[in-house]
């Protein structure tokens, strides 16, 4: 236990973790190790944000898209998905109810859908911030040229998530088809750090072919990019992708994995994600006392939610917007935190 103490605590000290220092962790860490990880993330994280959660809106507004990456469910040689496409009056139709409930962020989530195009996609992100001057607007819709990202910012959008998925460029090449590369994914969040967004990255745990090697390689990345917000959450699998029959990523290695970001980002916003929710019932809980510190609830219309499946068993598709609020808020209450009304920047942005 002393050794596996002294290496969290230079962890902690220096903001940084070696491979070796990594490969520790998770391969000694017991329950009684574990507690001591999130302690420490506890410690870290409560001085920036007392205990504060972030709420972020999610409005996925079009399932279709033209990669056919191996791990997920939208992908476009799926045909058993049922495809929708969400109308701007719709979009703002979700911001109107997101923002009578307290909604300070909306994130506009999507596969890369041609049909969006750069001059639609400015539109609806100028039209949410005429209704809700003082909300964020977060775009997750991929990979873009640096013109495109560009329009976006101009246009009024405040942030960017876009998954690096993983570092390793041999890694990268197992997860997707030949036309996509891990090197131009970073060029992108390169380009919209460069163009002045909060940018968010992260990795999904446990897909196929995973190390700690590969894990090792993402925290050296993003030490280099410095995201304003890492998110991460356990591999699922789909019933329509080749990876159908692999194994679910472990939520106890999530979490551990959570912790250490939290050392080594100790301002970064952390999600604890649907998927950890989905993966265990408790697992955003888990989450947020291992250092994470925002949730996403649904405000997409109920009737499309099941349509927007990534993953296999996601939860939360039937609630209403309301519903998945409250029940958020309680669940963040339980466990001695509270949901914090305001739009949850970086502490770098915050005006």
């Amino acid at each position: 236990m002393e050794t596996f103490k002294h290496i969290i605590d230079t962890i902690q000290a220096t903001q940084n973790i070696t491979y070796e220092q990594l490969d520790y962790v998770l391969t000694h860490i017991d329950e009684e190790k574990a507690e001591y990880l999130y302690q420490k993330a506890r410690q870290v994280s409560e001085p920036i944000f007392h205990k504060a959660v972030y709420l972020r809106g999610l409005i996925e507004f079009t399932n279709i898209c033209k990669n056919d990456c191996y791990y997920c469910g939208i992908r476009c040689s799926n045909s058993n998905a049922e495809r929708y496409r969400l109308t701007k009056e719709q979009i703002l139709s979700c911001c109107e109810i997101g923002a009578k409930l307290g909604f300070k962020t909306f994130v506009l989530q999507g596969g890369e859908d041609p049909y969006y195009t750069d001059d639609k996609i400015c539109d609806i992100v100028r039209s949410i911030k005429n209704a809700y001057p003082d909300c964020a607007v977060t775009l997750s819709i991929g990979e873009k040229s640096y013109e495109s990202y560009k329009k976006f910012y101009d246009a009024g959008a405040d942030r960017y998530l876009l998954r690096h998925e993983t570092a390793n460029e041999e890694h990268y090449a197992q997860l997707h088809p030949a036309n996509l590369s891990g090197a131009h994914r970073k060029q992108c969040l390169r380009d919209l750090k460069a163009i002045g967004f909060q940018i968010g990255c992260g990795i999904m745990v446990g897909t196929p072919g995973q190390t700690i090697r590969h894990i090792y390689e993402d925290f050296a990345f993003m030490k280099e990019l410095q995201p304003h917000m890492i998110g991460i959450g356990p591999f699922i699998p789909h019933k329509d992708t080749p990876f159908r029959n692999e194994p679910m990523g472990s939520v106890p290695l999530t979490i551990h994995l959570l912790a250490l970001l939290r050392l080594v980002f100790p301002k970064a916003l952390l999600p604890a994600t649907t998927a950890l929710g989905t993966a265990d019932p408790l697992g955003r809980e888990k989450g947020i006392l291992a250092g994470a510190n925002v949730m996403m609830p649904n405000l997409s219309p109920v009737n499309v939610r099941e349509k927007y499946m990534l993953y296999d068993g996601k939860i939360c598709t039937g609630d209403e917007a309301a519903e998945c609020h409250r029940c958020m808020e309680l669940r963040v209450q339980k466990i001695g935190y509270h949901v914090e009304d305001s739009r949850g920047d970086h502490p770098d942005f915050v005006l």
